[in-house]
């Protein structure tokens, strides 16, 4: 950032828009710059105090030049090479005078040593400026700059120094905050303590959340529930599982390159979104719920891009993490066409989501959730843009025996007066579906119609709430009951389920190991015979 921020000044670009919230830090940098060749004057202006001279004491004005229209006039009159910041100037930029006085600075400082840096945490550029202005992103501290606050802060509180393991920990937890929240959440971890080891990791991560419930947009998910929670789908799991470690530097010393993301397709209520919140838990972490409904603000034009843009940009600076999008297809349902419903805000907020997850090289694995895959647009599913496309069907038999394990285990220790295999086979009827054939004809096909995770987990808590109205234990009777009187969706869906079936035959890998190696014993047949 500071390379490129120097290569701008030194080629003379007259205005320099740097978004940070980070003023100390952002002002150290172009004090450096300025010692270069040409050395150069380096002036602050602020609305409270006017245009003061970096390294001078800030009194109550300097040159007359509180208001914004006389500071930059003044440096127009300036001729030797100079650097002039201005912080928060975005507010007075709506007024006409301010842009026309930014646009005849401009003008003047074309092929001098001058330049005006806007310094402000909101990007916020004039339509009549955008082809003068260059803006920049001030990243964050990077994990050396993050070991000297650190560092700092032992010296000052006199702490044992971590182990190497304990330091890396702790560095990594802090990735996201400003040099400023470092130190606070540092000291806020000595003082609650009287020391920074391990066990101060999550004092520092609790700095984390509040940044991003600040965001407003993300949305921080903690999940108690681990993978094992989640009955079959042993493909899924197994892809999970080999890349655990797949953002620590041993797998960059690998030569692996860092998981992009992955769609999870399927019906409604077979765990889709819990092995999202399980994944967090197993690859150590943080989860990152992306709420599409908050992006959307019609309350100005172009706000729905900041806020993607920003909640994006909160992501990347505290990753590695997992963005976490549920329902994908309802978020996203109309984005290559809605020019007429909601002035094209939708289209752009679609293609600005594509552009960023082929163009990102943050640590951050995209996890998103869709079920109804023919409202998906096309570029979704092409590939690159996840490393994986799963399916999650309806779970067989043996999986549904597992899902109702995890459920009674749940709620009861002893579950071995349930007898799960007549359970799990009670939840699955088969039911004939007349369909076209070849030349006009119609035939019957059996399709198999099962209750899904959800529905199994519905069927036991409806069961508890039977027993209890009785004041008596539930039994495996209740269970049956309850059952008997659900309709799954399988049964009231069942053109949809089927339609996703054969759309993802050919288009996504299944989740479930039997369905997996099923397919590979097809596909091996079909080559044996050709």
């Amino acid at each position: 950032m500071q390379e490129e921020l120097s290569i701008l000044i030194q080629a003379q670009y007259p205005l320099i828009y740097l978004v940070t919230s980070e003023e100390e830090r952002a002002e150290q940098t172009i004090a450096t710059i300025a010692q270069g060749k040409p050395q150069r004057r380096v002036f602050i202006w602020t609305v409270t105090h006017g245009i003061v001279e970096y390294g001078q004491p800030r009194t109550t004005t300097q040159h007359n030049t509180v208001s914004p229209e006389a500071a930059i006039e003044w440096v127009i009159r300036q001729r030797e090479p100079s650097l002039f910041v201005f912080k928060d100037l975005h507010p007075f930029t709506g007024s006409p005078a301010v842009t026309r006085w930014l646009r005849d600075a401009v003008a003047s400082f074309k092929g001098t040593h001058r330049s005006i840096v806007l310094m402000s945490p909101v990007q916020d550029v004039p339509i009549e400026l955008e082809k003068e202005v260059v803006v920049l992103d001030y990243p964050l501290p990077t994990m050396s700059e993050l070991n000297q606050v650190l560092s700092q802060q032992l010296e000052q509180t006199r702490n044992r120094r971590p182990s190497t393991e304990v330091r890396e920990k702790l560095l990594k937890a802090a990735l996201g905050l400003t040099r400023d929240e470092a130190e606070k959440v540092y000291r806020k971890a000595h003082v609650t303590s009287g020391r920074l080891t391990e066990e101060e990791v999550d004092i520092v991560l609790s700095e984390k959340k509040q940044l991003i419930r600040r965001n407003g947009i993300l949305e921080y998910i903690e999940e108690d529930e681990t993978l094992d929670s989640v009955g079959g789908l042993e493909e899924l799991k197994h892809w999970l599982r080999q890349r655990s470690n797949a953002f620590t530097e041993r797998a960059r010393e690998y030569g692996l390159p860092q998981p992009k993301g992955m769609l999870i397709l399927g019906v409604p209520g077979c765990g889709k979104s819990l092995i999202a919140k399980t994944t967090s838990r197993l690859w150590g972490l943080p989860l990152l719920r992306l709420d599409m409904g908050r992006v959307y603000d019609g309350s100005m034009v172009g706000r729905s891009e900041a806020n993607l843009r920003n909640a994006l940009k909160t992501a990347e600076s505290i990753s590695p993490a997992i963005l976490f999008i549920d329902e994908l297809d309802k978020a996203f349902a109309g984005g290559a066409g809605s020019a007429d419903s909601d002035g094209g805000t939708s289209s752009r907020i679609f293609g600005s989501f594509l552009t960023w997850m082929q163009e990102k090289t943050s640590p951050v694995f995209v996890m998103a959730t869709a079920n109804r895959v023919d409202r998906l647009p096309g570029e979704f599913l092409r590939k690159g843009r996840f490393d994986e496309i799963f399916f999650v069907d309806l779970p067989t038999c043996e999986e549904r025996k597992e899902i109702f394990r995890i459920h009674l285990s749940k709620r009861r220790k002893d579950i071995g007066r349930f007898d799960l295999d007549q359970l799990a086979k009670m939840t699955e009827t088969k039911v004939f579906m007349a369909v076209p054939g070849e030349n006009g004809s119609v035939k019957e096909e059996e399709v198999v119609c099962s209750f899904s995770g959800a529905e199994i987990e519905q069927a036991v808590i409806a069961a508890m709430y039977e027993a209890f109205a009785q004041d008596r234990e539930f039994t495996q009777l209740d269970i049956i009951a309850a059952v008997k009187s659900t309709l799954p969706l399988s049964r009231t869906m069942i053109e949809q389920v089927i339609g996703l079936r054969k759309w993802a035959e050919q288009r996504a890998r299944p989740a479930a190991t039997s369905v997996a190696e099923e397919r590979m014993r097809v596909e091996e047949y079909k080559r044996l015979e050709f």
